[in-house]
């Protein structure tokens, strides 16, 4: 049988060395030989000899994804065997997290990270309710996160001198230690949204940079 869809590029190869890799734009392999923690609902393949478990976030947690729909929803995936993960074509990347680093991300963008990082579900300081209850997944320590975003994201330096405002549905994530705050723009919302109310953006001020999606549309409530 011969066809284009056989080519080398499609087709998947064992791994020599646990852990994490993209298969291709839209897809990521976990070697597993351990513990990895997954969405839930994004495995689309695996073989060899893994369980998949649903993963609780503790009481605060889950009141907290609850009110917002932006939490984590996760399965931990355990043994030694190799899984891919995916979520609606999005594309994925993988971000190296070194000790000392710290990175916010919305719940929605994550799709599968090492055991070895650390992860809290925390509010947006600035923006509470008000905006739409911003409640992310601050990640440290030390290993891989496989994230996904619709379209090809833009990365924006962020500087003292020059502060930057993201739309609170496009934006992905942030480097932890910059400050937010919430900003209201009468005239910008006029401009977007015909007068029919304002806009609100999430300002971030420091030093480091904003991930964004090229997209305004509300979001998927993340899955329970």
């Amino acid at each position: 049988m011969q066809s284009d869809l056989f080519a080398t590029k499609n087709m998947a190869q064992p791994s020599p060395t646990a852990g994490m890799e993209l298969q291709n734009d839209k897809c990521v392999k976990y070697t597993v030989n351990g513990e990895c923690y997954a969405r839930q609902g994004s495995m689309v393949a695996w073989r060899g000899n893994l369980r998949f478990e649903k993963k609780g976030q503790g009481v605060g947690n889950f009141l907290k994804r609850q009110v917002t729909g932006e939490g984590l929803a996760l399965m931990s995936v355990s043994g030694q065997g190799e899984a891919w993960f995916a979520h609606e074509a999005e594309n994925c990347f993988i971000i190296d997290i070194a000790p000392g680093d710290s990175l916010t991300v919305n719940g929605r963008n994550v799709l599968v990270f090492d055991a070895g990082l650390h992860y809290e579900i925390g509010i947006v300081k600035g923006a509470g309710m008000a905006g739409g209850g911003l409640f992310n997944s601050v990640f440290s320590g030390q290993g891989r996160l496989g994230v996904i975003c619709e379209g090809t994201p833009i990365v924006i330096p962020v500087s003292q001198q020059a502060p930057v405002f993201v739309d609170t549905d496009a934006v992905v994530g942030w480097s932890a230690q910059l400050q937010t705050s919430l900003h209201r723009s009468q005239s910008f919302g006029s401009m977007i949204r015909g007068g029919s109310g304002e806009a609100v953006q999430l300002r971030l001020d420091g030093e480091g940079f904003v991930i964004v999606r090229p997209s305004e549309k509300q979001p998927s409530t993340a899955s329970n």
